[in-house]
């Protein structure tokens, strides 16, 4: 989204000299996955939308991140995405997202290893609308959404959030608020559900001064970082896969990407010890 990524890869260079780092290029998706998920309409609508260039390989290393991640080759991966995924549906995409990355590496998943379960929070600061019309009726997808609005589905696994609604004035700031409710909405349910994989739908767009301000700080990134970490520690025995949303300035990516890096690292080096 713009130049966000401007400062990639070399703002990793400390962190690929540890062992534990890794950085792997990825490759274009084929129609055959898309198709998985989306219609053909679609990637022909993609394919001719010029902030779309990048949604093949950013949906391949989705795709290939999660497979790693699921076999043991990673213990976990963040994925620099360059073409966002949420706001993509079966039959449309937008919102500076173009194919749903997340659900073509679900399906992809589900298709070669028979894994079902999968447990998503999306803290992007814009209501994912794409993946909830894909998995709105699955009750195998667990995904819980911090927007704008409040929703539970009749079984549970479909969970909205209005996470900085605070009528009474008593949440703290805003960090501490949003924090707060995402423990709260994720992590019993979570537990509840026994995902296979966690995922976690990473935005900072919803830091101050960025287009979906929400008021939060990179406290508040770092903390669901050590949140999202420990879950899949405790779920999965530290399956995650971490999928960059929305977020546009170099400044923010540069900052926090890399402390998320290392927090996603240390665990991997922890588990190996």
């Amino acid at each position: 989204m713009g130049r966000r990524l401007a400062d990639f890869p070399q703002v990793l260079a400390p962190l690929l000299q540890s062992r534990h780092v890794v950085l792997h290029e990825c490759q274009s998706v084929s129609d055959e996955l898309i198709l998985n998920v989306h219609t053909q309409a679609i990637i022909g609508g993609v394919e001719q939308d010029p902030l779309c260039a990048t949604a093949r390989h950013s949906v391949g290393g989705v795709v290939e991140a999660m497979e790693r991640v699921w076999n043991g080759e990673l213990q976990n991966a963040f994925c620099l995405i360059g073409a966002g995924g949420h706001h993509a549906g079966r039959e449309f995409f937008g919102g500076f997202c173009c194919f749903n990355d997340v659900a073509i590496a679900i399906e992809n998943l589900r298709a070669r290893y028979g894994v079902r379960h999968f447990a998503i929070l999306d803290t992007d600061a814009h209501h994912a609308d794409g993946t909830r019309d894909i998995y709105g009726e699955d009750p195998e997808v667990l995904h819980v959404c911090l927007c704008g609005v409040d929703y539970l589905s009749p079984d549970g696994t479909k969970v909205d959030i209005a996470v900085l609604d605070d009528p009474w004035g008593t949440g703290g700031s805003p960090d501490e608020r949003y924090l707060q409710a995402a423990k709260a909405a994720f992590a019993a349910r979570a537990e509840r559900f026994a995902p296979d994989l966690v995922i976690w739908y990473f935005g900072f767009d919803g830091h101050r001064g960025d287009y979906g301000d929400m008021g939060l700080s990179s406290v508040c990134y770092l903390g669901l970082a050590d949140f999202m970490v420990a879950m899949a520690e405790k779920l999965t025995q530290g399956k995650l896969l971490v999928v960059l949303g929305g977020g546009s300035r170099t400044d923010l990516a540069t900052r926090i990407i890399p402390q998320i890096i290392a927090r996603l690292a240390r665990e991997s080096a922890d588990a190996r010890l």
